[in-house]
């Protein structure tokens, strides 16, 4: 009878933020543009860090990819019972000794058939001329001027100037060779540690981490060595296939050089998009130079056909839709990775790019990407 009344509470009002400077749209664009710029900031200097060191980091950086590259093998040996120690030494030596024995023989080959090339150099560029002069706009070009530009080619290679360079040249080479030689030694040392220990170093550089933290970590280890390994492995045998398909076309047409030409394929084709166009370009020149416009033009047809025959049928079973990237993200990456690093950072740049990828994909959970790379229209096709 006597109970008290209850009164509902008014809603409190929510109180007014003070609007200042920072709290409109345009101050939240400007901390959106200063924080970027931070993030970008910080990233150079990393860049220019590593850049300093770049006897240690590239070293370092090859020597995770090739240990990524040689893991299964390592894993084969270690499951026939063979120690830790022994299977790294058949991996390492066998890989010194095939690198050591290629490189031999294309300097063999190239000193064996440099005489040919050259004198065969004279008579191609004459092979030039005539054809540019018998072009309908041949009006337009000065012959006299074609000459002129050939005979001081010619003075300059012969004169004291030239010698002077090449000198310039030579003494800058030496000390390429020799960084060269000690980057070299520093990778053969970090990378047998690497398939000794490789499973341990990376356990110890995750111990700060715990919980959550800790198993994104070695899901983002694991998901980087899987896509380093598959993807140098699956462009190897790409490379491999144009290297012998063009080498072949090459001996056929008995193109000087035809070895180290077939190398330079299998080397360049570990650029994507842009590395077997120059290598194409390259044998085609040689052919030219060396046995003629019709030669020429045979090469240039066999890598053509060489290289749509990996690229629509090999290279999307080798490399599979796991680690296919855009054309756009390869065309940036190369572009970036050549400014950094020259020819070094154009193979490496989209390795790197698509492992990043492959650990954003294992971000949150084993196929749970990060939040915001998650796909938010699954009905559209890529």
């Amino acid at each position: 009878m006597f109970g008290c009344k209850t009164h509902k509470q008014a809603p409190e009002t929510p109180v007014a933020t003070p609007k200042t400077l920072w709290s409109d749209t345009i101050g939240k664009l400007a901390t959106r543009s200063l924080q970027t710029m931070i993030v970008i900031g910080i990233g150079a200097l990393a860049i220019w860090g590593l850049a300093q060191v770049s006897t240690v980091a590239i070293p370092l950086l090859l020597a995770v990819i090739l240990a990524a590259t040689f893991n299964p093998l390592m894993q084969l040996l270690r499951s026939k019972g063979v120690p830790a120690l022994g299977a790294t030494a058949i991996v390492l030596l066998g890989t010194v000794a095939v690198l050591g024995g290629v490189g031999w023989m294309i300097v063999n080959a190239v000193i064996n058939q440099w005489d040919k090339l050259a004198e065969s150099a004279a008579s191609g560029f004459n092979q030039i001329i005539e054809f540019v002069q018998g072009l309908p706009f041949a009006d337009s070009i000065d012959s006299v001027q074609l000459e002129q530009w050939q005979q001081q080619a010619m003075e300059f290679v012969t004169s004291s100037k030239f010698g002077s360079n090449a000198v310039a040249v030579g003494g800058a080479v030496g000390g390429a060779v020799g960084n060269f030689f000690a980057g070299f030694v520093l990778l053969v040392v970090i990378l047998f540690f690497f398939l000794k220990d490789g499973k341990e170093i990376w356990e110890f550089l995750c111990r700060p981490f715990h919980g959550e933290h800790y198993d994104r970590a070695m899901r983002v280890g694991k998901a980087t060595v899987e896509t380093f390994g598959s993807y140098i492995r699956g462009t190897a045998i790409v490379a491999a296939v144009d290297a012998v398909g063009i080498g072949i076309g090459l001996f056929i047409l008995q193109v000087p050089l035809a070895l180290p030409l077939a190398v330079l394929v299998f080397v360049l084709s570990f650029v994507p998009l842009v590395g077997a166009t120059i290598a194409g370009i390259l044998a085609a020149l040689v052919a030219l130079v060396s046995n003629g416009m019709w030669s020429a033009i045979i090469v240039i047809a066999i890598v053509v056909v060489v290289n749509q025959l990996e690229g629509n049928f090999l290279q999307p079973v080798v490399m599979g839709r796991a680690l296919k990237l855009h054309p756009l993200v390869i065309l940036l990456a190369l572009t970036v990775g050549t400014v950094l690093a020259k020819i070094l950072g154009a193979v490496l740049a989209v390795p790197i790019v698509a492992a990043v990828w492959a650990a954003i994909k294992v971000w949150d959970g084993p196929n749970k990407p990060a939040a915001w790379a998650r796909e938010k229209h699954p009905g559209l096709q890529e």
